[in-house]
């Protein structure tokens, strides 16, 4: 493992209507195998277990919605919570954002839950959200010593099968709604794989749209919602930063996620698997959700179907995905 250093530039304590005061806060500098990273560090109390968030993507920054993680799920208050801005993610520098790939995000990965068990002399819970999921899963497999268990929101197991069930599902929904904006939305968007910005971009928009990512936020609700937090967390010229890094990260690993698939050399792991799907999630059809636990080796599997919870599982039924890590930690 690449040497890591720290260096400590925000330590401070938030006051929130209804909501305790964090003993730690804190904002720490990684320099991770030759980048740049940021974690931001949470907890109500000190000597909590620690989880550490692992983002969906690509190129989606995180720290900016630690509030909206505090509001919905308050993991803070029997936990230690780190959010981690990836490789590339958030104000890091052009290079660091070209230097991304799939590999070397579980690398990184690798190295920031060595750290974690290090600075708190406890194993990682690892938090995985969708893409962000799948790489917790293949990290995992190599950190059975650093592991206490991965949590496996919406993993991303298989592109082709993914693509397929959100095609068949924006051509349905869209003929049910029978709205001509949309429509024309869809004849631009065109066939998958889905493999530049523009066009993974716009089916978010329309998954948006149609309840497929939070359930009863539109894409203009969730956009305003980012830019809000975004420019609150980085300011104007870092909200810029944060867009432009996005895009470079999507022309990196696009073209190599359009062949991503579990199933050809699925991880193998030795502690406990949470995998946890929404039922109104367009992007992970039923043989996802009955396969992938079954291919992937682990001493203990639950699978949770959460009804009325669509991609963003955590933020759609926060209080059931909280007491599942109050079960796991």
């Amino acid at each position: 493992m690449t040497a890591l250093t720290t260096r400590y530039f925000a330590c401070k304590r938030r006051a929130r209507t209804g909501m305790p005061w964090l003993v730690t806060d804190k904002t720490i500098r990684l320099e991770i195998n030759g980048s740049t990273q940021r974690i931001r560090m949470c907890a109500e109390r000190e000597g909590s277990p620690p989880i550490l968030i692992v983002q969906a993507g690509p190129g989606f920054p995180l720290l900016h919605e630690v509030a909206k993680f505090q509001q919905r799920l308050n993991l803070e208050k029997d936990f230690i919570v780190s959010y981690w801005d990836q490789r590339g993610c958030g104000i890091a520098s052009r290079e660091d954002a070209i230097s991304v790939s799939l590999q070397q995000q579980v690398d990184d990965l690798r190295s920031v839950l060595q750290w974690l068990k290090n600075v708190t002399q406890q194993t990682v819970i690892v938090f995985g959200i969708s893409l962000g999921a799948t790489i917790a899963l293949q990290a995992a497999e190599h950190e059975c010593d650093t592991v206490k268990a991965v949590i496996a929101i919406s993993p991303d197991a298989h592109t082709a099968s993914s693509d397929a069930s959100a095609s068949s599902f924006l051509r349905e929904q869209i003929v049910i709604a029978k709205n001509r904006r949309l429509s024309a939305k869809l004849m631009k968007l065109g066939e998958p794989p889905y493999t530049d910005p523009a066009a993974f971009q716009l089916r978010a928009s329309l998954l948006a749209d149609l309840g497929g990512i939070e359930r009863g936020k539109r894409f203009s609700a969730l956009l305003r919602e980012t830019l809000f937090g975004l420019i609150g967390t980085y300011g104007f010229l870092g909200t810029a930063k944060a867009m432009r890094n996005m895009n470079l990260i999507q022309r990196k690993l696009l073209p190599q996620l359009a062949s991503l698939n579990l199933f050809t050399d699925p991880p193998r792991l030795s502690i406990p698997v949470y995998y946890i799907f929404g039922d109104q999630d367009p992007l992970i059809p039923a043989e996802i959700v009955k396969q992938l636990p079954e291919a992937i080796t682990s001493p203990e599997k639950t699978v949770i179907l959460i009804p009325d919870a669509a991609h963003m599982v955590h933020f759609d039924q926060p209080e059931v995905v909280r007491s599942i890590f109050l079960g796991a930690g």
